[in-house]
């Protein structure tokens, strides 16, 4: 297992840029702007993980801004911890054995989300291509939110 990144929702994007980068030095890594979603991910990494991220794609912060939403209440604002698995099925089944609920399973052999006893969501991805789709990960459905 690999940590990727994590992720914070912001209600302003230059303000955050400005706090992130000019103020506390993370580096812009990479930018996706998704009209159809009309959401905007930065991914950024601290100085001396720079090299790092641009090879593996981690370790990063996702500032992730919805383009209709500035505010978020009750920690709507923190997103997820993301981490990158072997065998995505695998990672599921151990979780679920252990009594772990999957909130979104991984029916396309590449995502899924559990939360933390805390009720921190967290992102597990899976490494390179994704898997072919596999029962009883298919057609299950979603649990709860994440």
């Amino acid at each position: 297992m690999r940590y990727l990144h994590t992720m914070i929702r912001v209600g302003n994007l230059d303000t955050a840029l400005d706090f992130f980068c000019a103020k506390l030095g993370l580096v812009e890594m990479s930018r996706i702007e998704n009209e159809a979603g009309r959401f905007t991910l930065l991914f950024l990494a601290a100085p001396d993980d720079a090299e790092m991220a641009r090879e593996r794609k981690a370790p990063m912060v996702e500032l992730t801004y919805n383009w209709d939403e500035s505010e978020y209440g009750g920690g709507r604002n923190f997103g997820h911890l993301a981490y990158r698995v072997k065998d995505i099925y695998a990672a599921c089944q151990r979780l679920a054995d252990g009594g772990v609920t999957i909130n979104r399973p991984p029916r396309d052999g590449r995502m899924a989300f559990v939360r933390s006893p805390d009720g921190i969501s967290i992102e597990l991805l899976q490494e390179g291509a994704a898997l072919p789709p596999q029962e009883p990960w298919a057609s299950m459905p979603n649990t709860g939110a994440w």
